[in-house]
Formats: C-alpha cells, structure tokens, sequence
C-alpha cells in the first residue's frame, strides 16, 4: 500500500511514481538552427529534428504575407518587421512539450536574445559557410522568397554566437549527415550545461 503524499493527489493509475517522473523530467529539446539564408538551416534542421525524434518547423512559415512580399522585392526587413516574427518563433518553441527543432536566421543576438525571453534554454546551432559557397546555393535553389540581392545584407547582419551563449557553431560546407552528426554531439553537449 503506498503512503499518501500530502497535498498531492495520485494520477489516474494511482501511482505517485508517475507524477514524481513528470516533475523531474528534462525539459523538451529546444533547437534553433540559425544562420543566413542558403546556409542549409532547413535541410539540416529536417534531418536533426528527425535524428532527435523532435517536430521541425521553418520559421519562414511564420513570417507575415507583408514581411515575405517585402523581401520578395529584395528589401531587407527591419528589426520592427522582425519583432512579431521572433516572438512567433519564440511560442513555437516555449510551447513544444516534446521537443522541436526550428530553423530560424537569428542573425543577431537582440533576435536570439528575443527568442530567448519565451523560451529560456534554447539551443543555437550556428551554421557557416563561405560566402561562394553561400551564393552557389541560392543559384541553385529555385522558388524561395529571398532573393540572392539580399544575401549581403544577411552577411552583414549576422552576429556570431558569443561564448556566454548556449550554442555551437558549425561548417556547413561538408556533407549533411556530418553536420547532423555534429550537431546531435552539440545538443548532447548542451544538456550537461542545462543539467
């Protein structure tokens, strides 16, 4: 017979072990996979999110219709464009009870910094690669809303990860499974500093 716990009830099985389980439990995954457009955010962040078991979301499908025809003229948005977009990508995230994966430029800190302010613990994972290879992308790549004009404007945005934040940097220009493989030991990482 197990003891009653006071002021806590017994979960539907009737079993405190469960509930005891539910409150020591690690918090979900939190991933974004950042950098500039072309950099291979999306195709990396699908694979990752699969490797992890976790839900992948491409923060372009948060953007507003305003925002995605403004940088379909080539017109880069501005941090007030942005605002509502980081703090869509910041629910997605805070509201995740199993983990996801969300590919998202976060090209400056105040952005991941906004990120952060819903969704405490998230992981960066920083993808870099050389401008060439970069623009080989773009022209390879056919029916995004970005367009190749606004790659320098990315560039010159980008903010690198600093060492007090929770992240990892990694070279884009080498197969995806290795960078997958990079990316899963810096998520395994991560998790001792959030222990």
């Amino acid at each position: 017979m197990t003891t009653p716990i006071p002021g806590i009830e017994k979960t539907k099985s009737g079993r405190y072990d469960e509930l005891l389980d539910e409150l020591v439990a690690p918090p979900p995954l939190r991933i974004v996979i950042m950098g500039v457009s072309g950099v291979g955010k999306t195709t990396v962040g699908e694979r990752l999110a699969q490797r992890l078991g976790v839900q992948f979301v491409d923060a372009d499908s948060l953007h507003s219709a305003a925002a995605i025809a403004k940088m379909s003229t080539g017109t880069p948005l501005t941090d007030r464009d942005r605002e509502p977009w980081l703090e869509r990508v910041g629910a997605v995230l805070a509201g995740s009870t199993t983990g996801v994966a969300v590919a998202c430029s976060a090209l400056k800190r105040s952005y991941r910094n906004a990120i952060r302010m819903h969704a405490p613990g998230t992981l960066f994972i920083c993808l870099s690669a050389s401008r060439a290879v970069i623009a080989r992308r773009h022209a390879e790549r056919a029916g995004h809303f970005m367009p190749p004009v606004l790659l320098n404007s990315q560039l010159d945005t980008l903010e690198p990860l600093m060492s007090d934040e929770l992240g990892a940097v990694l070279d884009s220009d080498m197969p995806v499974q290795a960078i997958v493989d990079q990316a899963v030991a810096a998520v395994a990482a991560s998790l001792g500093r959030l222990a």
